[in-house]
């Protein structure tokens, strides 16, 4: 299905675009006050090296929603991963007590997830 397709690439631009060129610019969805990604992490009170290894699962699951356009096994693997990352950087918006709007980003991926279980599974 087209949509699929669509969902799959958008959250897989998504996730490069974040992690390899807004790693170090401010965003108006960056956790506290914080101006890049090692800020936000430090915002949210998480170790620098959590950040490279979230750096790492998302970039890694990105490449693999790609690869799971042909081996559609894979797919239900990468959504629950990503969802559960999704989930907790909800949970760190909540835990510095940012607005909702700074959770928009994830909560869009966790709703186009949706969608693809709904679409593949439903």
């Amino acid at each position: 299905m087209e949509l699929i397709l669509i969902l799959q690439l958008l959250i897989s631009i998504g996730l490069i675009n974040v992690w390899f060129f807004r790693f170090n610019k401010a965003t108006e969805f960056r956790g506290g006050n914080a101006k890049n990604m090692r800020e936000e992490f430090q915002a949210y009170g998480l170790p620098a090296w959590s950040m490279y290894l979230v750096g790492a699962a998302k970039v890694v699951i990105a490449i693999l929603l790609i690869v799971s356009i042909w081996f559609k096994e894979l797919l239900i693997y990468n959504l629950l991963a990503l969802a559960v990352l999704m989930i907790g950087a909800v949970l760190m918006h909540i835990k510095v007590k940012d607005p909702i709007k700074k959770s928009y980003p994830a909560l869009s991926i966790l709703f186009m997830i949706a969608l693809i279980f709904y679409f593949t599974m439903g």
